[in-house]
C-alpha cells in the first residue's frame, strides 16, 4: 500500500489545520494526500505564549504558606523536581549532595546548596535570595536548620513530600529533633493541583504542539516503518514545533494490546493496529495525547472496540461534573463498558487501568489526583486530567485514545477534541475558554 491509499482510509490525507473533514472522491484524497504531504510546516509555534512569571511564583509561596496555617505546618523541605520548579523556578536533579528549597510559614523561602554548585542553582532561582551553601566535610542538614532558626521555626510540624528520599528525611530530623515530620502533600498538591489561566495556556500549547506533530506523522506513515522509526519521527516533529522534552510510545500490531508495549519488535504493515501515545513540555507544562489508528482496511472487531473506546471517552467527559468526587468517573466508564460485555473491574480482555491511565497533569505527565476508583476529591476549577479509557484484548490489539481536560467553574473543557472515527483519527484542538 501507498501512504496516499493509507491517508485514504485512514482519514489523515484530510488534515485541515488541525482538525478533519470528509473526502468527497478518491481523486480528491490522492491530491489532498500529495499536497499537505508537501504543505505541512514543522516551524516552532510556541514562541507566543510566556514562562510562568516570578509575580505568579511569589503568589504560589504565599498560597502554600496559607495552606501552612490551615494543616499546622511550620515549613516545608522540598527537594528538586517540580514542586521546587513550581515554587521557585529552581531547575535541578537529585543526587547525594543535598539541594533543598525550604518554605517557611512566614518570612522568605532559602535554598540549601553545595558551595560549587551555587552559581548553577542562581541560574534558575526565580524568586527569594537567601541561598546557604555547604562544603563537602558539612552536613547539609545543619544548614536546613540554621534556615529555619533564622526564621524563628525550630519547634512543629515540617512537612515532606512522599518522593523525598530516606537519608533527607532522617538527616533533617537529627538536625531538628524537636520537629514532627508530616505529608506535605496537603500544601503542595493543594497549590498545583488547581491550574491558573497562565498554566492552561501553557498546557494549551504543548497539546497543539502535539496534536500538530500527530498530523505530520499521519501523512509520513509507510509499510514496513519500525517502532522506533515511527517514535522518532513524533519527537523529532514536537522538537521542531518548539516542543521540549519530547517522548512517544509507539506501539503496532499485538504490542498495542500491553499498554506500555513489549520488547518485541514489530513493523508497519497492511491492517496494522498503529497506537501512538505522545507529548512535550512547554515552558514547563505538559501535553499527552493518544491516538490509535489503522494502516489500510479495519477488521470489525478494531472498528467496534474503537467506537466503544471513544463512547467510553464520551461517558468520563459527561460525568466530570464540578463537585463530583473523581473516583465516579472511572466508575462510570466501568459502568458502560460492563454493557458491551466487559468486566467491570481490571481484567483483560478490558480496562486494565485507571480511566485516562487516569492522571492529572501539568508541570508532570503524572499529577495528583486520579479518575480512578475509590478516589474521593471532588472535580473543582483549574484541575487537568487525561481522558484515556483503553481497551485491551491480550494476543490481538489494544485500543487509547487520550485527550487531556481542564475543568472550569461550570463544566470540564478539552484542550483537544477527541477525534470523529477510525477513519479520522486525528480530532482538533479546542480554543481556550
Amino acid at each position: 500500500m501507498k501512504k496516499r491509499d493509507f491517508l485514504r482510509l485512514s482519514g489523515a490525507a484530510a488534515l485541515a489545520p488541525l482538525a478533519l473533514s470528509p473526502l468527497t472522491s478518491l481523486a480528491a484524497a490522492n491530491a489532498a494526500a500529495s499536497t499537505k504531504s508537501n504543505s505541512l510546516s514543522l516551524q516552532p509555534i510556541t514562541s507566543g505564549v510566556s514562562p510562568i512569571t516570578n509575580a505568579e511564583r511569589e503568589a504560589r509561596i504565599k498560597k502554600a504558606q496559607a495552606l501552612m496555617v490551615e494543616n499546622d505546618m511550620a515549613a516545608l523541605i522540598i527537594e528538586p523536581g517540580a514542586a521546587m520548579d513550581y515554587f521557585s523556578g529552581i531547575q535541578w536533579w537529585r543526587s547525594e549532595r543535598l539541594t533543598a528549597l525550604v518554605i517557611p510559614q512566614k518570612g522568605e523561602i532559602g535554598v540549601v546548596t553545595p558551595y560549587f554548585e551555587q552559581p548553577s542553582v542562581l541560574e534558575s532561582l526565580k524568586v527569594g535570595d537567601d541561598v546557604r551553601v555547604w562544603q563537602e566535610h558539612e552536613s547539609p542538614f545543619d544548614v536546613v536548620a540554621s534556615i529555619l532558626k533564622s526564621r524563628g521555626i525550630t519547634k512543629g510540624n515540617i512537612g515532606f513530600e512522599s518522593s523525598v528520599r530516606y537519608f533527607v528525611v532522617t538527616g533533617v530530623t537529627n538536625a531538628l529533633p524537636n520537629m514532627n515530620i508530616v505529608a506535605a502533600e496537603p500544601v503542595t498538591r493543594g497549590c498545583r493541583m488547581y491550574k491558573t489561566a497562565a498554566e492552561l495556556t501553557l498546557m494549551h500549547k504543548a497539546n497543539e504542539v502535539t496534536l500538530k506533530a500527530y498530523q505530520y506523522v499521519f501523512s509520513k506513515l509507510e509499510i514496513g516503518m519500525s517502532q522506533a522509526q515511527v517514535k522518532g519521527l513524533m519527537n523529532s516533529a514536537q522538537q521542531q514545533l518548539g516542543g521540549s522534552g519530547a517522548w512517544c510510545l509507539a506501539l503496532f500490531n499485538d504490542a498495542s494490546a500491553y499498554p506500555h508495549g513489549t520488547n518485541a519488535k514489530q513493523t508497519i504493515s497492511e491492517g496494522s493496529v498503529i497506537l501512538l501515545d505522545s507529548g512535550c513540555s512547554v515552558h514547563g507544562y505538559q501535553s499527552d495525547i493518544s491516538r490509535t489508528l489503522v494502516f489500510g482496511k479495519a477488521s470489525q472487531q478494531v472498528v467496534d472496540v474503537w467506537n466503544t473506546v471513544r463512547e467510553g471517552q464520551n461517558v468520563a467527559f459527561a460525568a466530570a461534573k464540578i463537585g463530583t468526587p473523581a473516583g465516579e468517573v472511572d466508575d462510570a466508564v466501568r459502568a458502560y463498558y460492563v454493557t458491551q460485555g466487559y468486566d467491570k473491574d481490571y481484567a483483560l480482555p478490558g480496562l486494565s487501568h485507571r480511566t485516562g491511565h487516569g492522571h492529572g497533569i501539568g508541570m508532570e505527565g503524572h499529577e495528583s489526583v486520579n479518575f480512578v476508583r475509590g478516589e474521593t476529591t471532588p472535580l473543582n476549577k483549574g484541575m487537568c486530567f487525561s481522558n484515556e479509557p483503553g481497551l485491551y484484548i491480550p494476543g490481538k490489539f489494544g485500543v487509547r485514545l487520550e485527550d487531556c481536560l481542564y475543568m472550569t467553574d461550570k463544566a470540564p473543557v478539552y484542550f483537544t477534541e477527541p477525534p470523529e472515527s477510525l477513519t479520522k483519527p486525528l480530532g482538533r484542538l479546542v480554543p481556550l475558554v
